[in-house]
Formats: C-alpha cells, sequence, structure tokens
C-alpha cells in the first residue's frame, strides 16, 4: 500500500495546486505580520552603524520598533487561536471495532483494493450521507471528543456513515457507496492537501471564537483570509472528490450506480419518518428508540404504495448491512437518541421526562396522547377566551364556537392566536426551566436544534391540528376507533381496523369556512357523538 495514495488521478494535481493556492494566502498573511519587525531590524541596523544619524530617525527608528512589537504580538496571538482553536465536529456514534468487526473489515479491504490508507475509526450519524472528517486537532485530544486510533496525530480521517444507509442497504449496496468516500483517505494524507485543511478549518474555528464577549478582533481578520481562500478552498475539496472517484472506479462501479437510488430512496424515506412519525413523539417528550428500523418499514410501505417502488423490496431478501453491526439494536438506540437531539434539540440522555417509545407502544403512548393533551390545550383556550363549557369539555362546544354563517372566521382566528401564545409559553417554560437543574445541565447547548425539520407553525394550522386531534380522541371514545401509526404520515385513526383519510378537508371547512356540517355529517357517519365529553389529559 502506498499510504498517502498517488496523486496521478484525475483531479489530485488540481487539488495539490489548488492547497497550495490556500497555503499561499497563509504564507502572505505571515510575510505581512512579520514586515514591521523586518523594517524594525533594518532600521536598528542602520543606527547602530551611523548611516542615519540625526533627526527624525531616532522617533521613526523607535515608532517602527513599537509597531513591530505590537504588530507580533497581536498576530502570535492570532496565529495561537487559529492553531489552538477546536475546529467543529460533527456529533456522532462511535462505533468501535469490537461493535462491528465486519463492517471495519469491509472498509479495510475497500483501502486495501484501492491502495488508499484504512480509514482510523468508524461512526454513524442519523442522516443520509457519509463522509471523512479529521479528528487528530489537538483541541479534540483535550477535550476527549475523538478517542483511539483517530485522535492520534497524523491519523487517517475517521469514516461517518449515514445509520439509515445500514438498515435499509444491502452489504453490497453499502460497499459500493462507500467505495469514494473511503478513497478520499488517499489524496487526505498528501502533506499540501493536510495541511491546506488544517489552515482552513483553524480559520474557521477562529472565527467561531471571534462571536466572543471581547474577542470580536481575533473574527474580523479570520473572515478576510476565510474570504481570500475560498474559492480555493472550495476547487481543492472538489478536485479531492473527482480524485477519490477516479481511484474508485474499479470497485463495484456497476452496482454503485444502483445502489444510489437507494441512497435518493432512504433519505426520502428517513426524512418523512423524521417529520411525521418521529417529531410528534419528541414533542411529547418521547423519542422512538428504533429510528434507523423504522425507515425500513417506511421504505417498504413506500414501495407497496408506489409501483415505481415496487422492485426495491426483492431485495429484502439479501443480506442487510445492518448484519455487519454485533448489536444493531443498541446502536440504533443511540442514533436515534443523537437525532432527536440534533434535529429537536432533546436532552443528551434519557429521563423521566424524555424517555424511548418502541414502536407497538407509539399509537397508545404517542399518538392518543397527543391527541388528547391537543384536545385539552384546545379547550383551555376556550376557557381563556369565556367559551361557556356546557356539560364539559365537548366536541359540541368547539364547533359552536367555530361555527360561522358569515364566513369572516373572527372567532377562528381569535382561538388560533390564543392557541399559539399558550403553546409557545409552554415551549419556553420546557426550555428554560426543565424539571431541575440537572435536567438543563444535560440540555446544554443542545438546547436549541442544530438541524430544526419544521418551521413552526402558523395560527390556523395549529388550530385545524388541535380541532383535528378533538375529533380523533371524540372518536376513540364514542365510536369503534383507535389511534394508529402510518410509517409515512405519522399518527392516524383508524375506525374497524382500517385508516380514515378523509377527514382533513372537513376539519378545514369548520376552521377556515366556519361551516361545521361536512364534518357533522362525517361523525354522524362514524357514529361519534359530539355532546358527549372526551377524557384530556
Amino acid at each position: 500500500m502506498s499510504g498517502t495514495g498517488s496523486i496521478v488521478e484525475g483531479g489530485a494535481p488540481s487539488a495539490r495546486s489548488r492547497a497550495l493556492a490556500v497555503l499561499r494566502v497563509r504564507s502572505r498573511a505571515l510575510a505581512l505580520g512579520v514586515l514591521p519587525a523586518a523594517l524594525a531590524v533594518v532600521l536598528v541596523s542602520a543606527r547602530m552603524t551611523g548611516r542615519l544619524a540625526g533627526d527624525p530617525w531616532p522617533a521613526v527608528t523607535l515608532a517602527v520598533c513599537g509597531l513591530a512589537v505590537l504588530v507580533l504580538l497581536v498576530g502570535g496571538v492570532f496565529a495561537a487561536v487559529v492553531l489552538r482553536a477546536s475546529p467543529a465536529v460533527t456529533p456522532t456514534v462511535p462505533l468501535p471495532e469490537s461493535a462491528a468487526p465486519d463492517l471495519y473489515r469491509l472498509v479495510r479491504d475497500l483501502a486495501e483494493r484501492m491502495d488508499v490508507p484504512a480509514p482510523s475509526a468508524i461512526a454513524l450519524t442519523p442522516d443520509c450521507d457519509s463522509w471523512l472528517e479529521d479528528r487528530t486537532h489537538a483541541a479534540h485530544r483535550r477535550a476527549g471528543i475523538s478517542g483511539g486510533r483517530g485522535a492520534e496525530p497524523g491519523a487517517a480521517p475517521v469514516l461517518v456513515i449515514g445509520s439509515p444507509f445500514l438498515w435499509w442497504m444491502r452489504v453490497a449496496e453499502l460497499r459500493a457507496v462507500l467505495a469514494p468516500v473511503v478513497a478520499g483517505t488517499g489524496p487526505s494524507a498528501h502533506p499540501d492537501i493536510a495541511d491546506a485543511r488544517g489552515f482552513v478549518r483553524g480559520l474557521d474555528a477562529a472565527v467561531d471564537v471571534g462571536s466572543r464577549p471581547g474577542l470580536g478582533w481575533i473574527g474580523r481578520p479570520a473572515r478576510l483570509l476565510l474570504r481570500l481562500c475560498q474559492e480555493d478552498a472550495a476547487e481543492m475539496e472538489r478536485g479531492v472528490a473527482a480524485a477519490a472517484s477516479d481511484r474508485a472506479q474499479g470497485v463495484d462501479y456497476g452496482l454503485r450506480i444502483v445502489a444510489q437510488e437507494q441512497v435518493g430512496l432512504a433519505y426520502a424515506g428517513w426524512d418523512r419518518l423524521l417529520t411525521r412519525v418521529a417529531l410528534p413523539a419528541w414533542r411529547m417528550g418521547r423519542w422512538p428508540a428504533h429510528l434507523d428500523a423504522g425507515v425500513v418499514s417506511a421504505l417498504t410501505e413506500l414501495s407497496r404504495r408506489d409501483r415505481l417502488a415496487e422492485n426495491f423490496t426483492s431485495r429484502l431478501g439479501e443480506r442487510p448491512a445492518c448484519d455487519l453491526l454485533e448489536r444493531p439494536g443498541v446502536i440504533d438506540e443511540a442514533a436515534s437518541l443523537l437525532a432527536a437531539r440534533l434535529f429537536h434539540g432533546g436532552p443528551a440522555e434519557a429521563g423521566p421526562d424524555w424517555s424511548p417509545v418502541d414502536w407497538a407502544a407509539y399509537p397508545e403512548e404517542v399518538v392518543d396522547r397527543k391527541w388528547r393533551a391537543e384536545a385539552t390545550r384546545l379547550h383551555e383556550a376556550l376557557d381563556a377566551l369565556a367559551v361557556p363549557t356546557g356539560p364539559g369539555p365537548t366536541l359540541d362546544r368547539v364547533l359552536g364556537y367555530l361555527t360561522d354563517a358569515a364566513g369572516e372566521c373572527a372567532a377562528g382566528e381569535a382561538l388560533a392566536g390564543r392557541l399559539s401564545g399558550d403553546l409557545a409559553r409552554e415551549e419556553r417554560s420546557a426550555g428554560a426551566g426543565g424539571t431541575d437543574a440537572g435536567a438543563a445541565v444535560a440540555r446544554g447547548a443542545d438546547a436549541v436544534p442544530l438541524f430544526p425539520l419544521q418551521p413552526p407553525r402558523s395560527g390556523r394550522d395549529l388550530l385545524a391540528d388541535h380541532v383535528t386531534a378533538m375529533v380523533c380522541a371524540a372518536a376513540v371514545d364514542s365510536a369503534d376507533a383507535a389511534p394508529g401509526l402510518d410509517w409515512l404520515d405519522g399518527p392516524v385513526l383508524l375506525v374497524a381496523g382500517e385508516r380514515r383519510a378523509d377527514l382533513a378537508p372537513r376539519v378545514l371547512s369548520l376552521v377556515e369556512d366556519g361551516d361545521p356540517e361536512p364534518l357533522r355529517d362525517w361523525l354522524a357517519e362514524l357514529g361519534v357523538r359530539p355532546e358527549k365529553p372526551v377524557r384530556l389529559v
């Protein structure tokens, strides 16, 4: 094995030339920093030899020496920040070799076939992507962010694999998809490219340091240097990717084309699962413990519904890539908890107010609780608006308040505004206080999601969701209905074991037009009694 990888592949010479261009920016910045010192040396030497005798040279020499000392001091501090500041590291689930020996063997075999260094370690991310990440920075070792061989100076990058790939893809498909990623360790090991990447990461970290109070002066030169080398750095990464792709051409190239289709399908299923299924549970203080297994169910359901995806289910008879893990259930649970942190801002650890939920218990523990919690919030908003209570928290109370023969929906606007305010106060209270000091510490920087899934809902959307929840709770209490889970659409209402998907337009007629008749007809068809009080939480 070459150890560093040849740079004769297409794209690699371009990557190296761009890396040298990035390093020239660093050299020019260094030269600019030492220029006053060089001028001071010249002036002092000339004064000592008597060539610059008399005024104003003593004062000029003193001023230049003072400027040189100041520039060297400022430049030294800036250089120290660039060298020592911790570059950003993607939150991942570490995967030691003992937890996935077969996966490590697969990756090493790929590296050997392509004559590139093997990744120093493997980690998983709850996303549909894979990449190499350098974790050898001294700040990472000091903070304990990366352990094992991946943290040693000069170690190969860490291979980060999207966890949904392991559950949806077959072993051969995963191998084909990872080949060009693993091939990137070759160009990454080239000294010029590694040096240029380190410089850019240091500048990026310095910009973050400059955002702290009192350190703004560090961020300005760091941003300037980033702008100066931005284009060359981007072209360098494109060249590295092109070189890696060329090196991987001879490894499962035909299968890679088919596997890329699975990447797109996995992304669609994963996004649907997070936004429609996981997000309602996260909002209830529960986190689905097996999201990666759920994406298989979601994509299988998609294949059943979409005739274009029918042939994908035939793959399920082949060996899944998750068989490369020793304990896939444990890894799935860790990736699911990390997904909740990244996409919702949940705590880093499970607790009384942040507990896992299995898919079998999801309808009762998430869907039913969600409907009743929203029905409770809806009636509390009606109480705040002084709407007559009647015999209790009934659906008739909601229908009567929102009915508007004129179609102006003023009552609906008032109720939607009240719901928006109540929900915002609940979210602020949950995010600020927590149940105790330990919970607040556990959330830390994760209190705000790094990648929020959905923008804030409008007042009208909130009102429609709450009315739908009230209707579903009433149907469960007074008709042959039950909460259910649809892998692509999330919480659903089951009537006699069958999903009813015709409720939404009738709710919108009430919310947007003030017309309750379509919804009343639907309720009568199912035998739902709107005058019967609903069980709230």
